[in-house]
């Protein structure tokens, strides 16, 4: 299960967002995305777990709480193409 996480603060790390899931399942992957340009956090990121139950109680778990100073909105990720349109 690939699971969205928004509003995450400047300040955290793929590893403070590993260690948030972690508790619910094993974790395939945490990354949070970069700005290209600048290599500063965007503010989102993705946790990829393999088992769907673990990942459904994490996203459970895991929303408004707090990550590295700033409480996290954590949703499962819809594939691109199911994403509206930007602009």
């Amino acid at each position: 299960m690939n699971i969205y996480v928004g509003n995450l603060s400047f300040k955290a790390t793929d590893a403070d967002l590993r260690a948030a899931f972690e508790p619910f399942g094993q974790v395939q992957s945490a990354k949070i995305v970069e700005d290209r340009e600048t290599g500063r956090s965007r503010g989102f990121g993705f946790v990829e777990m393999p088992n769907d139950e673990e990942g459904r109680k994490a996203i459970e778990g895991v929303n408004n709480k707090d990550i590295a100073g700033r409480a996290v909105r954590v949703n499962e990720a819809r594939p691109r193409e199911d994403r509206p349109p930007r602009g």
